[in-house]
């Protein structure tokens, strides 16, 4: 039988892998002993590295190969996975005026049927184009998602906005939900739910289109709810569900999984062996829920802020969780209203109330002046101040009153020569102070001025473009976070600093469309 064609095997591939129902395996579950040597011994520095490496033959070929070879040393090791695996590597983009670069930056970052979409390879298949966050970013990113395409949407790129939102239709329609990220070793959890946002972006007017999106946003809200009706029984967190003292329910970040993440095996292992007397299984549960928040990792979590091993993530409800899935409810009722769905209508607007009482409640300080996390430990909210106070503002979940206490304590203690800082603590954490990150830079302008906080939105704005513009022509490139204290690089976290980069770009480009005055 004579070989197909090249684009017919390439389009046969695809249509196998987004046609597919199941959860492919991860790079763990596939390579087992090699992964974990590759892992352990660090033979690269970064632990993702390897999970987003291309295989070169079907894994059964390569771990033969393995199990006949034995690789003894790091060198021999690092060589046959050289060898077997195509290991990708950091594209970079030529300096121009700071907007002009953002703009230039677009097309390498745009990613169409990706080469990753091989057989065997981690990465997930996407119908239309997308925009990946760059550096060992190489897949498109949930949360990451919203920012970036404020910058596409400033910048005319509508038609890129119109399919990255399709492409999460799809992963929806594919998956239940939308991952973390487009690997297999991600769709054990979600990230920060935008999706509600993101459609809020959208010019479609289609009406078959906008009713599928819709039901792809009601699958999503199932997937966050999943936990209700055991929550409800037994008065325990289930899933990402979260019973509060009165019976209300609240929201959680989760993952399903238990276990290291794929992509940084050696660290959790290293993080649970610090505490031998705690299980490892809630240890990694506990990580791999920090990832899930997107704030991975920050004192937020942490019982002791110095220690990552102290985590507790599935026990605390977080402020800025909850205030998404009210814009979610929200979105989902009035979308349900232009479909003159009105059942539909009443149950999300009675959610959406629900949810707003309980955040009242439980995670409001009236005499501080903030929004806050909530601790199932302790039965009080936490003493971290962290930007996500701002998040009920972000999303219009706030009243006037609590609007403007919040603007006060931002104005006192968040705002830095640099920008907003994301908490007030110094853990070391990358998701602590001194470190600013765009999307919460925007998440706080945004959100004070649609309470008519005007002067302080634009000052954080004119200061976080100065940032980004000197850390620019000190260095040629869009930085992941930044030192807002001392307007520097950023630092901490578990990997080294990216450039590219996604959500800097994007929320660069909406704030000088909104303030173009502030331009460098």
């Amino acid at each position: 039988m004579p070989s197909l064609p090249r684009r017919v095997f390439a389009a046969a591939l695809l249509c196998a892998a987004l046609c597919a129902n199941t959860a492919p395996p991860t790079p763990a579950d596939r390579y087992g002993a090699l992964f974990t040597a590759v892992q352990e011994q660090r033979i690269f520095e970064d632990g993702k590295t390897f999970v987003d490496a291309v295989p070169k033959a079907p894994p059964e070929e390569i771990m033969r190969s393995y199990a006949a070879q034995t690789p003894k040393t790091p060198a021999e090791l690092k060589a046959f996975v050289l060898s077997h695996f195509t290991v990708p590597g950091v594209n970079e983009t030529p300096a121009l005026p700071l907007r002009q670069h953002v703009q230039a930056l677009w097309p390498h970052l745009v990613r169409r049927d990706a080469a990753e979409s091989a057989p065997y390879a981690s990465a997930i298949a996407l119908p239309g184009p997308y925009v990946v966050p760059g550096g060992r970013f190489r897949e498109m990113y949930y949360w990451d998602s919203y920012f970036t395409m404020l910058g596409l949407a400033a910048d005319g790129r509508d038609d890129l906005v119109e399919s990255m939102i399709d492409d999460f239709v799809s992963l929806i329609e594919r998956f239940g939900h939308i991952p973390n990220g487009t690997r297999t070793y991600y769709l054990s959890r979600s990230q920060p739910p935008f999706f509600a946002l993101m459609l809020d972006l959208s010019k479609q007017t289609d009406p078959a289109l906008r009713a599928r999106r819709l039901a792809a946003l009601r699958k999503e809200h199932a997937y966050w709810m999943a936990g209700e009706s055991c929550a409800r029984q037994t008065r325990k967190p289930c899933d990402r569900v979260m019973p509060m003292p009165d019976g209300s329910l609240l929201n959680r970040y989760w993952d399903d999984r238990d276990t290291p993440r794929d992509e940084s095996f050696a660290e959790d292992r290293a993080t649970a062996a610090k505490t031998p007397d705690r299980p490892a299984t809630q240890m990694y549960r506990d990580l791999r829920a920090g990832a899930e928040s997107g704030w991975d990792f920050s004192a937020r979590w942490l019982t002791d802020p110095q220690d990552l091993s102290t985590i507790r993530t599935t026990a605390i409800v977080p402020i800025d969780l909850n205030a998404l899935l009210w814009a979610m409810e929200t979105g989902i009722a009035k979308g349900c209203a232009e479909a003159a769905d009105r059942p539909c209508q009443r149950e999300f607007n009675r959610r959406a109330d629900a949810r707003k009482a309980a955040v009242d409640r439980y995670l409001w300080l009236g005499k501080e002046n903030r929004y806050a996390d909530w601790s199932r430990d302790s039965r009080k909210p936490t003493a971290v101040l962290s930007s996500a106070t701002l998040y009920p503002l972000f999303v219009g979940m706030a009243s006037p009153a609590q609007a403007k206490a919040v603007a006060a304590t931002t104005r006192d203690k968040l705002v830095a020569p640099g920008g907003l800082r994301t908490t007030a603590m110094r853990s070391g954490q990358q998701w602590d102070a001194p470190n600013g990150w765009a999307p919460l830079q925007w998440v706080a302008l945004d959100g004070l001025g649609r309470y008519g906080e005007h002067d302080l939105a634009r000052d954080i704005a004119s200061r976080w473009i100065k940032t980004v513009s000197v850390t620019y022509r000190d260095t040629g490139k869009m930085l992941e976070k930044y030192d807002v204290e001392e307007q520097l690089p950023g630092g901490g976290g578990e990997y080294p600093l990216q450039d590219g980069f996604g959500w800097t770009n994007g929320v660069t480009s909406a704030i000088l469309e909104r303030y173009p005055a502030i331009a460098p």
